[in-house]
């Protein structure tokens, strides 16, 4: 879909002909459909961010696993964004349990493919789309470790809730000691008033797996009347 995979790029390169700007404009709302197809039937999910990097032999790779087989025996659709690393690992685990797993694959020049755990998946061309749908259709966010775009989706999912452009949805910072520089940036940027101090109550800081599927579960139980029962798969064939 789109129109190759240098789109993004040359649309980021500056103004172009009204009819290149309308074309990309009709890339764009194609791939918004395609997704909202894909996706509505899906189910209430919980998106887990994290690196591609890590393999199965890392021990975030191995809680991220635990994460995601633990938010599935809920009911919850694990939601990535369906390539290898943390995404695989947070698949991997829904599919551990039965669970239901659904990725969101970005197409880049080194070729990330979907992993192989995933009962649905659709391919993007423009990582602004993805992350919009990644966070669109989720109840809760975990971050586990990753890069800077693990760390884009972060702030992205933290702003919208911090200004109200979505629900107060919980968001997990998984483990501490990963993210400790961040979560000490956090802490200068309340100390020095760029943000407030009860915007530290808009995530939990936890490396304990049971601590972070007991708090999703009791935020969005109390705050979106959540039941927990298994899901009915609804959704519309890949493609």
């Amino acid at each position: 879909m789109g129109g190759g995979p240098h789109t993004e790029i040359e649309f980021l390169d500056g103004p172009k002909s009204r009819w290149t700007e309308l074309k990309f404009t009709f890339n764009v709302f194609k791939e918004f459909i395609n997704g909202f197809r894909t996706l509505h039937f899906v189910g209430p999910c919980v998106t887990i961010f994290g690196s591609a990097r890590f393999t199965e032999d890392n021990k975030f790779y191995q809680d991220a696993r635990k994460i995601g087989a633990g938010l599935a025996k809920l009911g919850f659709t694990i939601l990535t964004g369906g390539g290898p690393g943390i995404m695989e690992a947070a698949n991997r685990g829904a599919k551990d349990v039965g669970g239901k797993s659904v990725g969101c694959n970005i197409v880049l020049p080194f070729e990330q493919k979907p992993n192989p755990y995933l009962d649905k998946w659709m391919d993007f061309e423009y990582f602004f789309v993805r992350k919009t749908l990644l966070i669109k259709y989720s109840y809760a966010f975990v971050i586990c470790p990753g890069g800077f775009g693990t760390l884009d989706e972060f702030f992205e999912a933290l702003t919208l809730i911090q200004t109200g452009k979505i629900e107060k949805f919980p968001v997990v910072i998984f483990d501490d000691g990963f993210h400790s520089n961040i979560i000490e940036h956090i802490k200068f940027m309340i100390e020095k008033k760029t943000i407030s101090k009860e915007d530290e109550h808009l995530f939990l800081i936890t490396n304990d797996v049971e601590e972070a599927i007991s708090y999703i579960k009791r935020k969005t139980e109390t705050g979106f009347g959540l039941k927990y029962k298994p899901i009915k798969w609804l959704g519309e064939s890949k493609g």
